[in-house]
């Protein structure tokens, strides 16, 4: 599976078999973990994973009762280490670099699940209060951001709605022109969107 069919493939999954995670799965998981980029090369995350049932129950109602999250092979509470974020950038480093790499590392385990044909669910609402008092870091200078769901998928759902290229995307400024004003630019999406749509019924005839 190459990098755009895992991209495509991906979803949220919140329907999970009871399966725990391997070790195996859950180091390759990490790894991919390891090489997300981040400002500076700094690596301001922290990483508990998380397999204990009563942990994940607990995580599954801080998570506004999102119950589903209680069968996931293990949940991924990602932490951002603050000392390491404001360490080269100060301010800006704490509340923007290190969300950003947060941000890529958890795209990266997302990919690398989707490849091992795992499914996944970020989940970034919670309390960060009970969350760190589960995981005990009240006196460390770590920030819980964000809680990644994995396990083995007993539903994948459909794709969801996407906003068209032409639409989001701009020309040298924001204001001054759209994509649709480069015409060979705007042929050359219009192929990539019929082979997107090829793409998703050869993924949707494999899952009958």
């Amino acid at each position: 599976m190459d990098v755009l069919e895992a991209l495509l493939r991906r979803r949220s999954v919140r329907r999970f078999k009871e399966d725990k995670l391997t070790k195996e799965e859950v180091g390759e998981l990490l790894r991919a973990a390891k090489w997300a980029p981040s400002a500076g090369n700094k690596q301001p995350w922290e990483i508990v994973v998380v397999r204990d049932q009563e942990i994940k129950d607990e995580l599954a109602e801080i998570a506004l009762e999102q119950d589903w999250m209680k069968d996931a092979g293990a949940i991924f509470v990602v932490l951002l280490n603050e000392d390491l974020a404001e360490s080269k950038y100060g301010e800006r480093g704490l509340e923007l670099y290190g969300i950003q790499a947060t941000g890529a590392l958890i795209q990266n385990m997302m990919l690398r699940a989707t490849e091992m044909n795992l499914g996944s669910c970020w989940v970034g609402s919670f309390d960060e209060d009970r969350v760190e008092d589960v995981m005990k870091t009240h006196d460390k200078k770590v920030r819980p951001v964000a809680m990644l769901a994995v396990g083995h998928p007993e539903e994948i759902p459909g794709p969801p709605p996407r906003r068209d290229i032409n639409v989001f995307s701009h020309v040298d400024r924001y204001e001054q022109k759209s994509l649709r004003d480069w015409k060979g630019l705007v042929k050359y999406i219009k192929e990539l969107k019929l082979e997107t749509k090829r793409m998703m019924k050869s993924f949707k005839k494999e899952s009958e």
